[in-house]
C-alpha cells in the first residue's frame, strides 16, 4: 500500500482480520487509512478484493480489529444485486431512497452518456452484463455518497463507456471530501490515485 494523503480519512482499519470458514485469513492484522479521491484495490482472483469492499460496505463484519467508515457508502454487489425483476428506473428509485442526496440531473446525464435510455423500461435480467453494470455505475456516480465502492467497473463495457467512466474517475480524483475505491486487476489508466493496495502480494 502506498502513502495516502492525510488531509482527511474516510475509512480506517486497524489490525483487521477476516477469513472465510475453513480458509486461511484473507486479512490478518491489516491496517489502512482511506483518503478522499480515487483509490485502487488490486490483487489476483481470490485475493479478497470483493470481500474487503463488503467489509467497507458493512455487509460483513471484521472477525478481529476495528473498521470505521465515516459518512454514507454506495455499494452494489454486481454478482448479487437483488434487482433482477426491477427496471433501471425502479432501481434508481430504490437508490434514491437509500441516498437522498442523489443528483437526478446528473443521473439523467449519466443515463444518456451510457446509452441506457432504450433500456429504462426493461427488467434488469433482460439486459446484457454490460448494460446492467452501466445501470449501477450511473447510480453510483449520481448517489452523492461519501464513499463509493466499485467492483471491476470496466468489466463488459464497450470502449466509449470505458472512456466515459475513466473521465468520471479522473474528475473524482480531485474531490476533497469524497472517495471512490476501484477494485480491479489493474489500476484505472490515467486516473491519479490517492492510495493503492495490492492484496495477496
Amino acid at each position: 500500500m502506498n502513502a495516502a494523503r492525510t488531509d482527511a480519512v474516510l475509512a480506517q482499519a486497524t489490525a483487521l482480520r477476516y477469513a472465510w470458514p475453513g480458509q486461511p485469513p484473507l486479512f490478518d492484522a491489516f491496517s489502512f487509512a482511506l483518503p478522499p479521491g480515487v483509490s485502487w484495490l488490486g490483487g489476483d482472483e481470490g485475493a479478497g478484493k470483493t470481500t474487503l469492499l463488503r467489509l467497507l460496505a458493512g455487509e460483513l463484519s471484521p472477525q478481529a480489529g476495528t473498521l470505521q467508515v465515516h459518512g454514507t457508502v454506495f455499494w452494489v454487489n454486481p454478482r448479487a444485486d437483488g434487482c433482477d425483476a426491477l427496471s433501471p428506473v425502479q432501481c434508481f428509485e430504490r437508490v434514491a431512497q437509500q441516498h437522498p442526496a442523489l443528483d437526478r440531473a446528473l443521473l439523467a446525464d449519466l443515463v444518456a452518456e451510457l446509452d441506457l435510455t432504450p433500456h429504462l423500461a426493461k427488467r434488469l435480467d433482460m439486459l446484457s452484463t454490460g448494460s446492467r453494470r452501466k445501470v449501477w455505475l450511473a447510480a453510483a456516480f449520481a448517489a452523492g455518497a461519501t464513499l463509493t465502492l466499485l467492483d471491476q467497473p470496466f468489466a463488459a463495457l464497450d470502449k466509449p463507456s470505458m472512456r466515459f467512466i475513466t473521465a468520471l474517475l479522473q474528475e473524482a480524483a480531485t474531490h476533497p471530501r469524497r472517495g471512490w475505491v476501484v477494485a480491479d486487476y489493474e489500476a484505472p489508466t490515467g486516473v491519479p490515485l490517492a492510495s493503492a493496495w495490492t492484496l495477496g502480494a
